[in-house]
């Protein structure tokens, strides 16, 4: 495989005089416009503006904002100086801002004024009480020691905060010569993005990615989708996720590619930004896509200019991929599967593909990428058709979990494999198919119950609109399959219909003894859908504390 051994801001700056003139970046929702050119030399202030902070390479600067400009600015400002981005997410709360600042190191907080019901102006001063009074930002804290500089995006700083227009004012206190100097230091192998995994157990875990990491990761997705300077894509996937960063942001440096961020998801102004600017490609996790196809405004908008795409982030109901084909022209929409510690990319499915196998598989491995499916209990590889762990090694892998050396061997073995967690099948042709997380898999009376499969065949009932089968605790079983269900609008179904549906067309242990129907599920702020809250909710609805006490005996 060849790859790419340059660094982001390498690959910023020839951007800059290979397409001067280009759109880089261009927002349909606020009047924010730049070329590659501009993109170049804004950056270049951005990454003067911190070198006149003191922060040097390999210092840690967090964002803590939606998909604003400023965000993608303080994203290759901070790789022109050799700092290492941290990325904040978006609905974090007091205790998890402290952790994350605290547990990163990081010597400097780029934020913006709040989100939904976060107020992060008052987060920030409840965990800095201190700020309110400093000068221009200056922090001094003893919870989070390595902090010294506060910067808010996005209009006048509130008190005791540096504006972001002040801070690219210090940036004549640098002269070209020592920006220069610096990027000399600079290497591909270099760490340059924190990612903290979200985590359904212990505390977040920062994910250590290098420019050569992403870069190449970003190249091979860019590459999946034929992507070139013409393309367009609309950015909806949080910027602060793997998804946004590499398999949008990446993809389209590397490609040459306009990015056309929305600053937050929301059906309406997706489907309006697609339109208006005239975009050939939009990323999207699942949900995303049901939203906008189920939107009663869906056919006032014009999908006509779509081409590509990236379904991901969890797994793909085979019916929403091809509506999404069907309705939305998506016709060379793509599935990308992986996991932040993989930087994330580990298979995908191209445009080259059928669209049976873009429907009903993550694809084949990235080249330069290995992977195996192996038996979780004994490690060893399983024949192609067997369901078992998927694990992969290559260029893609992380340096590992910052200061967390134990979590970072129990990721990844010996021989350099990174364990996923995810139940995988491989078909003949080397096209995997996810079945589920090993920890998702139900085990019902010694039967082992892969819940995608019987989502998939309830994503076919026309009143279903989305479903996720969990496993719950049983004293007689084990456990019991249980069905989450959000029905379309202005239909309705009975338990007794669902359950006689699974049992009429899949094997009777398949079948729920559970039906809940939900207007929404639990999601991260990435759209991920969150199983195991919604088992702890079925619990203490259903009130087996009893049976769960048993099963973890």
């Amino acid at each position: 495989m060849k790859t790419v051994e340059k660094t982001i801001g390498q690959i910023i700056h020839e951007l800059g005089s290979r397409l001067p003139d280009r759109e880089a970046v261009k927002y349909a929702t606020r009047d924010f416009r730049l070329t590659w050119k501009e993109l170049d030399e804004k950056t270049d202030r951005v990454a003067k503006a911190f070198m006149a902070l003191g922060v040097k390479k390999g210092d840690k600067i967090a964002i803590w904002a939606t998909n604003i400009p400023e965000w993608l600015l303080t994203l290759f400002g901070a790789a022109k100086c050799g700092a290492v981005l941290v990325t904040v997410n978006t609905n974090y709360k007091v205790f998890e801002l402290e952790y994350l600042l605290s547990q990163s190191d990081s010597k400097v907080l780029v934020m913006m004024g709040g989100f939904k019901d976060s107020d992060y102006v008052e987060t920030v001063r409840t965990l800095i009480p201190e700020l309110e009074s400093s000068d221009k930002g200056e922090v001094r804290n003893g919870k989070i020691p390595f902090l010294e500089r506060v910067v808010f995006a996005g209009g006048d700083a509130p008190k005791g905060m540096l504006g972001f227009d002040d801070l690219l004012k210090l940036a004549d206190e640098v002269d070209d010569a020592e920006l220069a100097r610096r990027q000399a230091e600079l290497d591909p192998h270099d760490v340059i993005n924190m990612q903290y995994t979200s985590g359904t157990t212990g505390f977040p875990k920062g994910v250590m990615l290098t420019h050569y990491n992403i870069v190449n990761n970003g190249m091979t997705i860019g590459d999946g989708m034929k992507f070139t300077p013409d393309d367009r894509l609309c950015i909806v996937v949080p910027f602060f996720h793997c998804f946004g960063l590499v398999l949008a942001v990446m993809s389209c440096i590397t490609h040459g590619a306009t990015m056309v961020p929305v600053e937050a998801y929301s059906p309406v102004p997706v489907m309006h930004t697609i339109a208006s600017e005239k975009c050939t490609a939009v990323h999207g996790v699942p949900t995303m896509f049901i939203a906008m196809l189920e939107h009663h405004s869906f056919g006032q908008f014009d999908f006509s200019s779509l081409r590509t795409g990236i379904m991901a982030g969890s797994p793909c109901p085979i019916e929403v991929m091809k509506k999404v084909i069907d309705k939305m022209n998506m016709k060379d929409i793509v599935i990308v599967f992986g996991q932040t510690e993989a930087s994330p990319g580990c298979t995908m499915t191209t445009t080259d593909d059928s669209v049976d196998k873009r429907v009903s598989t993550v694809g084949r491995a990235f080249e330069g990428v290995e992977c195996r499916i192996v038996d979780p209990d004994t490690n060893e590889e399983v024949p192609d058709g067997t369901p078992g762990e998927f694990v992969a090694r290559g260029y893609n892998i992380m340096k590992g979990y910052y200061k967390m050396p134990e979590a970072t061997a129990q990721a990844i073995d010996g021989d350099g494999w990174l364990h996923t967690g995810d139940l995988c099948v491989r078909d003949g042709e080397g096209y995997y198919k996810v079945v589920g997380r090993i920890k998702d898999m139900i085990i019902r009376g010694g039967e082992n119950i892969y819940p995608k499969e019987i989502e998939e065949f309830l994503y076919t009932c026309d009143k279903i609109s989305d479903v996720q089968v969990i496993g719950v605790p049983s004293k007689q079983y084990g456990e019991e399959v249980m069905a989450c269900i959000i029905l379309k609008k202005d239909c309705e179904m009975t338990e007794d219909e669902v359950k006689a549906l699974v049992r009429s067309h899949m094997a009777r242990h398949k079948a729920p003894k559970y039906v809940r129907f939900m207007q929404s599920f639990p999601v991260t702020a990435s759209g991920k859908i969150q199983k195991y809250k919604l088992r702890e909710q079925a619990i203490e609805i259903l009130k087996l504390q009893d049976d769960a006490d048993i099963e973890t005996a």
